[in-house]
């Protein structure tokens, strides 16, 4: 986009994303549930996916991608970097989201790689540490980042209990500005009280916005047939 005649003046002028959400997720398996929750609240929300090249390269490996497409829970995506098969391509984060803005007017945008991630076990050792410096680029253009936390109970992996490592790292480490983090009320108290402590323990809560809210992720996944 950014070699399009068209939309040069966009690209050479524009450096804020004038207070859009944008959701910096971890996962790609996230992006189903974000989209379909933004959409079931509001369907009249233009949504912009941004992939990067964070895992898989080529978009068309995701049929997440093509079953949001189809029913009209994501309306455009762009893939950035090495990635590549998006509606639209950047070069990185910073043009993507400036295009997903001024160019195809997303009212949202959920940002996260594409199927499957690398994790060595080992503290920095993760592809999705880029979470750090997408919340910053978000950040930077005046937009409203929300960090979506990679939370689990079932992965029997202590480091990925409540809180994963992979979410606490990049909260410490990877991101310089503040963001919102957000966590789902419906869980029960002591998984709360367990993620709590972990927030607390690590500072976290004294370095972002941390907020319970009263959504279910799982209805609107129903609400949309999306497994």
């Amino acid at each position: 986009l950014e070699e399009q005649e068209k939309y040069k003046e966009i690209f050479e002028t524009k450096d804020s994303i004038e207070e859009i959400p944008v959701f910096a997720a971890t996962l790609h398996s996230m992006v189903a549930p974000i989209a379909c929750s933004i959409k079931k609240n509001n369907e009249k929300l233009k949504i912009c996916y941004i992939m990067t090249d964070g895992a898989a390269l080529p978009i068309y490996f995701s049929k997440t991608v093509k079953e949001l497409k189809y029913k009209g829970l994501i309306d455009a995506t762009i893939t950035i970097g090495h990635a590549f098969g998006g509606d639209y391509e950047c070069i990185n984060i910073y043009s993507a989201l400036i295009a997903a803005k001024h160019v195809l007017n997303a009212d949202v945008v959920i940002v996260a790689m594409g199927p499957g991630i690398v994790g060595s076990g080992s503290k920095f050792g993760f592809t999705g540490i880029e979470q750090g410096y997408i919340v910053d680029a978000i950040n930077n253009l005046n937009g409203k980042s929300i960090f979506c936390p990679r939370v689990s109970f079932a992965d029997k992996r202590e480091r990925h209990q409540g809180l994963s490592h992979h979410s606490i790292t990049t909260l410490k480490f990877g991101i310089n500005t503040k963001t919102t983090i957000v966590f789902a009320e419906t869980m029960d108290e002591d998984k709360k009280n367990y993620i709590n402590d972990q927030l607390y323990k690590n500072k976290i809560n004294e370095k972002h916005n941390v907020i319970f809210i009263p959504e279910n992720t799982e209805s609107a996944l129903n609400y949309y047939g999306i497994k």
